[in-house]
């Protein structure tokens, strides 16, 4: 199959012997080939730069030393009563990290675009099963094989059940494979656009939500025992491809018509998974793409554009907030922060708060990680930067800049750090505390606020828009100074508030006047981000030209 015929015209016939049917040279012959060129492909990526080979090696030896201890720990758990739980839902939780891969680093794998290979005169199924073999080359292979192995090994008892885990072992990694494949074949359209790659951004919500689930799992398992996780076990060693472990554990009590169907339920997602696989291909190889397609009209494009939100103010101050919002929403590196930063913020407290070990406090981490996006609001802009410079002529066009940006961001944090310090003053029970900590919270907000405005001007530095770096090579110390310094200094601008939040705790009837902290708070927040956008806006009209150079560079 061949996107275009090579007799068609206007094309020129490829060079060599022409290609043969599937009669003369079988679909086989293609796998040491897709095998060498993804050997290739990892060869000759490592031979870029030497950061990117010690960044591959360090990575490896992690991940590798990490899977020998997990081996090694599955074995040491052998004869536990509950290990076949344990197992089964490790096992699950790699088959969706597999699935979700393609969807979130579409970039890090070259050979999961099967769109490269659209020219080439391949049929699909010889192409899936060459693709299929090739994705065993490579570290998330290499982990997923050791983890199966630790888990078989763990729950095997007798010669059936070690036969069992052969076919178990390969079962389960090969629909892992197919997994990952056959989601990124069915979503590659969409992975391959812009809007597509945005998707990216959801690994920082994933990986904060993960985080924090891995630990409340963890303390929980520590208090109560892996006997924990039985209930969820025994409807998960139905789900493939834990259910290839699964099929272990039954063979291992001699329960063999379960372990028949749990191997069989295997199996047949794997077949369904390289059917599907299969379609997927022949429809990116014969179907056409977005861009053979008419674009919209230019009515639907004014249409578009002439939308504007009713509740901005109008004005330059409008103006400013609109296209703060409009790149948070669109541009890639600041929706990644933003969605970082709002998993962190609602996660710390109310995580804490769920395992009662947590302080009313803590949801001072919703103002905190949302006031961090101040900092650098030059360096959002890039190299666009220069547009906003030539509308600021003195520093009344700066204060009215700098202040539609902080009016942006109080549109999203005000409202979201009061719901998280409700919602984590309700999960404690600590109603009497809450004007206080949202005081509290408000006051912070508003002192890195104005702790932002002045690092953007004092300490910008630019944001690549390629890649993962978040800073340009050179400026990571502007970075830190920028960031962690605010930081200090927004805690030194809190310490009144801080300093009446503590005595009004020690104090004997601190109770009865804790409410005047939360009108207290906002008023000395609002206070301070006024003065903070002041003293910030000289120095930003000032320094516009090494603003411009700074945020411009990568």
């Amino acid at each position: 199959m061949s996107a275009a015929a090579p007799d068609a015209p206007g094309t020129a016939p490829l060079p060599g012997p022409a290609p043969a049917t599937d009669r003369s040279v079988p679909g086989a012959s293609l796998t040491p080939v897709f095998v060498r060129l993804k050997v290739s492909l990892l060869r000759n990526g490592l031979r870029q730069s030497a950061g990117r080979r010690a960044a591959y090696v360090a990575t490896a030896v992690v991940v590798l030393l990490f899977a020998a201890l997990q081996l090694l720990g599955l074995i040491a758990l052998r004869g536990h009563a509950h290990v076949e739980s344990l197992a089964v839902l490790l096992t699950a939780v790699v088959g969706l990290g597999w699935a979700v891969m393609p969807l979130f680093f579409p970039g890090g794998d070259e050979t999961l675009d099967p769109t490269r290979l659209v020219m080439l005169p391949l049929r699909p199924r010889p192409l899936v099963r060459a693709l299929l073999v090739a994705s065993l080359v490579g570290i998330g292979p290499l982990f997923t094989l050791c983890l199966y192995a630790g888990s078989v090994i763990a729950v095997a008892h007798g010669g059936a059940a070690y036969a069992t885990a052969v076919v178990a072992v390969v079962l389960g990694l090969l629909v892992c494979v197919a997994l990952a494949r056959t989601v990124a074949a069915a979503n590659i359209r969409l992975l391959s656009s812009r809007k597509g790659r945005d998707l990216a951004v959801l690994s920082g919500l994933v990986v904060a939500i993960g985080a924090q689930l891995v630990n409340f799992g963890a303390q929980r398992l520590g208090s109560s025992g892996l006997s924990q996780l039985d209930p969820v076990g025994d409807v998960v060693r139905w789900v493939p491809p834990a259910s290839a472990v699964g099929a272990v554990h039954a063979v291992s009590e001699g329960d063999y018509a379960t372990g028949v169907a749990q191997l069989a339920i295997s199996a047949a997602t794997l077949a369904v998974l390289i059917v599907l696989w299969a379609r997927s291909l022949t429809k990116l190889m014969t179907a056409p793409d977005g861009s053979t397609l008419q674009a919209d009209g230019p009515a639907g494009r004014e249409r578009s554009s002439s939308r504007r939100p009713r509740l901005l103010p109008s004005g330059r101050t409008g103006t400013v907030m609109e296209r703060t919002l409009r790149y948070v929403w669109r541009d890639p590196k600041t929706k990644a922060a933003w969605v970082t930063s709002l998993a962190i913020g609602v996660l710390v407290p109310v995580f804490n708060a769920i395992q009662g070990a947590g302080s009313v406090y803590f949801s001072c981490f919703a103002a905190g990680m949302l006031g961090i996006q101040m900092y650098n609001q030059f360096g959002q802009d890039t190299s666009a930067f220069w547009m906003v410079a030539m509308t600021i002529s003195s520093p009344h066009d700066a204060y009215v800049e700098l202040r539609g940006r902080a009016l942006a961001l109080l549109s999203i944090t005000l409202p979201y750090a009061t719901l998280v310090t409700v919602l984590t003053t309700a999960l404690l029970g600590e109603w009497g505390r809450l004007p206080e900590v949202l005081g509290l919270s408000l006051a912070l907000l508003g002192a890195m606020l104005a702790t932002g405005a002045w690092t953007s001007a004092r300490f910008p530095y630019s944001i690549p828009q390629e890649g993962y770096k978040n800073v340009a090579p050179g400026q990571s110390g502007l970075a830190w100074i920028a960031i962690f310094g605010g930081m200090v200094s927004s805690a030194l601008l809190c310490a009144p508030v801080i300093a009446a939040v503590i005595w009004l705790n020690v104090s004997a009837d601190g109770d009865a006047w804790s409410w005047l902290l939360l009108p207290a708070g906002a008023a000395y927040g609002a206070g301070v981000t006024v003065l903070g956008l002041r003293m910030a806006a000289p120095r930003t009209a000032a320094r516009l030209p090494e603003i411009l150079a700074a945020v411009s560079r990568g």
